[in-house]
């Protein structure tokens, strides 16, 4: 089911809904469509254009938000869905210092890397090995991260977070250098 970016009536970015979700919003007047997906949703009396942006009507006090939640999705953005040591594509997640030796499963500490590098470097740190890492992990920053970290991306969202840090966020993930 295609998913909705939904923003704050300051165009500040809440969220990503399902579609459902963001369709209830729209009809019961609560959010307004911004932008069009391009498809059409039918009931038995009109079609209505499904949205891909919806902005809320009345301003949603938002509580301090954290860091950015771990998840293995928002690790595989944040690295490219590339291995770390070998720049391969990345299927496993990887802690730098392993927790057998006290390492954290923090954000400074976990990383995607290969089955194969994986395995090879088991409950070793990369010293030992005399392996090195293509980049430091480090915690992904800005509001754009915990839009871009569910892992549900639409083109039509990128002017909505570009002002929030997806153009570096995008860039990271698709290994390019932010333009």
């Amino acid at each position: 089911m295609p998913h909705v970016l939904v923003l704050n009536a300051s165009y500040e970015p809440l969220g990503v809904v399902p579609l459902r979700r963001a369709l209830i919003l729209v009809l019961n007047g609560k959010a307004t469509s911004l932008e069009d997906s391009g498809a059409l949703m039918h009931s038995a009396t009109q079609a209505i254009p499904a949205p891909s942006v919806v902005r809320l009507k009345r301003f949603v006090r938002v509580p301090f938000r954290g860091t950015v939640p771990l998840t293995r999705r928002a690790l595989f953005a944040r690295d490219g869905g590339r291995c770390v040591y070998c720049g391969g594509v990345a299927t496993s997640v990887d802690h730098v210092v392993p927790r057998s030796r006290g390492g954290q499963h923090s954000w400074d500490n976990v990383v995607a890397a290969c089955r194969r590098c994986n395995h090879m470097k088991a409950d070793r740190h990369v010293s030992e090995l005399g392996w090195r890492m293509r980049h430091q992990p480090a915690p992904p920053t800005g509001l754009a991260w915990r839009i871009i970290g569910t892992g549900h991306r639409d083109p039509r969202w990128l002017p909505y977070l570009r002002p929030y840090g997806a153009e570096e966020a995008l860039a990271r993930i698709d290994g390019r250098t932010p333009a």
